[in-house]
């Protein structure tokens, strides 16, 4: 596993994204623990979770619970480990999600969260979404307060646009050191923001990041039939005798050196192809393909 770095922090090139472990179809517990375990195995040592991470009709902080169950019971090492999660969102019983960026909320959730996870500091923090009905830099206050008190080390945010990046980083200061936004060979909106990342040398972590790939499992032919917008990815993994998903990671490590995808699983060896994204060199060659040159 090759390793990038964030903040003052280094980490795998590749995370997992541990969201698919904790909501709604989610595996039974010893899968979902061997899912983590396979990650660690496989050289990953950047986790995300959030409190928010649970079924409808369930508890807050159930994802944070199983990050810190999956860690106790590995059987190897875990101090290079960075656990990210997020506050400022909520679920509703139907499924749905809720933002809820008020002071009082996040302080009490950062709280909440570091106990779930049995670690103060917490390694990473993110502001899960900016709250509409709550001016930003409030919510971004909360966040440097908890830096303040050591209950988070790192800070980061989440589905924003560069003018709240900019907010964040005069308000953080350094210790911002990552943006988590949708972004995939399906969806680039967030091109902007990672280009600002770049400028900035703040990590940029891709969530949904095999957006368009992995609705397909279909290969050869019938790929760039009925994937046309992706054939270029398919074609590119069968010259390499690789997954479709491997080669849009490797597009998104390309991207920028600041670029750390975080990948969901459920099954181990889906998080060990994802993995393996970290020591696949694309050619100048497959990457014009990939981008459509």
């Amino acid at each position: 596993m090759r390793f990038r770095k964030l903040g003052d922090v280094r980490v795998g090139a590749v995370g997992f994204g541990t969201m698919p472990l904790s909501i709604e179809g989610r595996p039974d517990e010893a899968r979902a623990l061997a899912t983590v375990h396979a990650a660690l195995d496989a050289g990953v040592t950047l986790l995300d979770t959030a409190d928010s991470y649970h079924p409808p009709g369930g508890a807050p902080g159930e994802g944070e619970l199983l990050v810190a169950r999956a860690l106790a019971a590995y059987g190897g090492r875990t101090d290079d480990v960075l656990v990210a999660t997020k506050g400022g969102r909520g679920r509703t019983a139907d499924g749905g999600w809720t933002v809820d960026g008020r002071p009082g909320h996040l302080r009490r959730a950062a709280e909440a969260s570091a106990r779930r996870l049995g670690a103060t500091p917490i390694g990473l923090y993110q502001l899960h979404k900016p709250d509409p009905a709550v001016p930003y830099a409030e919510s971004l206050g909360v966040i440097r307060e908890l830096l303040d008190a050591g209950t988070v080390r790192l800070a980061g945010v989440s589905n924003v646009d560069t003018a709240q990046i900019l907010l964040a980083r005069e308000i953080l200061g350094d210790r911002l050191v990552s943006v988590q936004n949708r972004y995939s060979p399906a969806i680039r909106e967030s091109e902007p923001e990672l280009r600002l990342c770049a400028e900035l040398g703040l990590a940029f972590l891709p969530w949904s990041p095999l957006g368009g790939i992995s609705r397909s499992s279909l290969d050869g032919a019938s790929a760039l039939e009925e994937d046309p917008d992706f054939g270029g990815f398919h074609r590119v993994a069968r010259e390499l005798g690789v997954s479709p998903q491997r080669v849009a990671l490797a597009w998104l490590l390309a991207r920028s050196e600041t670029v750390l995808p975080i990948p969901g699983a459920s099954r181990p060896e889906t998080v060990r192809d994802s993995a393996g994204a970290a020591d696949l060199d694309l050619s100048g060659e497959e990457l014009a393909v990939l981008d459509g040159r």
